[in-house]
């Protein structure tokens, strides 16, 4: 094994359904950095959502964010690099909502923005409350969603949850065909959308040339859909052992449950 880059998805992967990762994780991935590896989060969340995580594994590293819609430096508390969706394609995604009746979530600069507290929302929220004021993610209700688009400096991505998973399906194929943008699924009942060619793979790849680096350096582990270019852009892909079948089908090696100690147990086989 070269690999001499960890990166890693979070929900699903790295993290309990808690929201918490295994003690066992966390002292693999220590060892793994003591040993010369860097730990890189690769994940769909924004990075106001992500500081109990990035703290825990005590990172230097920056954090690819919103599916590879950018580079965020944690120390320097600053994008270094996004491509995020131009305001006429938001504008038009956000009618293209309205049309469906579906809620968008509108992951923009250093907040996520919301109409009205769907349970998506509430849920994140409460979630919130359970961690220190200094890591709890950030939050803003607007009146219009449209005109924050507009008023903001980057809308990173659209996050959408919707229990009728068909109607997902039918809005986010309409959302591709019609106004050219990526849609991923994130989770069973969620669809994430961001300007076309971001991904998780796209922006590891960029970051791991500008550290003089070959994708094949790199091991990455996830669990959904939208971990696929991840996975399969790496030297080695590793699905969780509760991703679906297609995920799985598309990555070099399948471990155990994001519940049991699977990432521990493949850093001490296969790393160190």
């Amino acid at each position: 094994m070269t690999a001499r880059v960890i990166a890693l998805d979070l929900d699903g992967t790295l993290l309990l359904p808690n929201k918490t990762i295994l003690p066992a994780s966390v002292e693999a991935l220590s060892k793994a950095r003591q040993a010369g590896y860097e730990i890189l989060i690769v994940t769909g969340r924004h990075h106001v959502a992500i500081h109990p995580f990035y703290q825990a594994l005590a990172l230097e590293t920056p954090a690819i964010c919103c599916n590879g819609a950018y580079l965020y430096d944690y120390p320097a508390k600053k994008v270094l690099e996004g491509d995020p969706m131009p305001v006429d394609k938001a504008r038009a995604l956000l009618d293209l909502l309205d049309e469906h009746h579906i809620h968008g979530l509108m992951y923009v600069d250093d907040t996520m923005m919301y109409e009205r507290p769907t349970g998506h929302v509430t849920r994140t929220q409460n979630w919130a409350l359970s961690l220190p004021e200094a890591q709890r993610p950030s939050f803003t209700q607007v009146p219009s969603l449209k005109e924050a688009a507009g008023q903001v400096n980057a809308v990173w991505k659209f996050a959408l949850a919707e229990s009728d998973t068909d109607k997902l399906q039918v809005f986010a194929a309409q959302a591709a065909e019609t106004l050219d943008l990526a849609c991923e699924w994130s989770w069973h009942d969620q669809v994430d959308i961001a300007r076309k060619g971001n991904s998780k793979g796209y922006r590891l790849a960029r970051w791991i040339e500008s550290r003089g680096l070959s994708m094949q350096d790199v091991v990455a582990f996830g669990d959904n859909y939208n971990d696929i270019s991840m996975l399969e852009a790496v030297g080695t892909g590793v699905a969780m052992g509760n991703a679906d079948d297609a995920v799985k089908a598309r990555a070099r090696v399948v471990i155990g449950d994001n519940t049991q100690n699977s990432i521990a147990d493949y850093i001490y086989k296969e790393l160190l």
